[in-house]
């Protein structure tokens, strides 16, 4: 596949927003995957009867900035992270913000169910580790409460 398409189709992955695309002609198989807000990651792999590719060059991570210590919500499951019961909406806390327990502090959306993130102990918010809007993994960290 000619480079100009691969970058055309990266393009369009960017534009779009999709979090993947997979385009299969004759031997050829490219897989373009969004990893977050970073550029996509291209890979390309020939037919079946050829070898098997070498890994893609991962990009080298910046310093992670040190986290906050306290105590750490984390997602009871997956889904879509909100941190406002509505677009535009001000968000259910913020950095810095007291919460008590059993207090709303997100929401989490799972197969269409919007499901209310409650706080498991009373504390100030020391940071909020997802963005709205962002996919959730079960058992990922949320808040830091001190």
């Amino acid at each position: 596949m000619d480079l100009r398409k691969l970058k055309k189709l990266i393009d369009l992955v960017q534009e779009s927003g999709i979090g993947e695309l997979e385009i299969t002609e004759g031997e050829e198989r490219v897989r373009i995957s969004r990893s977050g807000p970073s550029a996509p990651v291209v890979v390309a792999a020939p037919g079946p009867a050829a070898a098997a590719p070498a890994a893609p060059a991962a990009p080298v991570p910046a310093a992670a900035p040190e986290a906050p210590t306290g105590h750490t919500l984390k997602s009871p499951m997956v889904g879509t992270f909100y941190r406002s019961p509505s677009p535009g909406a001000p968000a259910f806390v913020e950095v810095g913000q007291p919460v008590t327990k059993g207090q709303t502090l997100c929401i989490i959306e799972a197969m269409k169910l919007l499901n209310e993130i409650e706080s498991d102990m009373a504390g100030t918010v020391k940071a909020v580790l997802v963005e709205g809007g962002q996919p959730v993994e079960y058992g990922q960290p949320l808040f830091v409460i001190e």
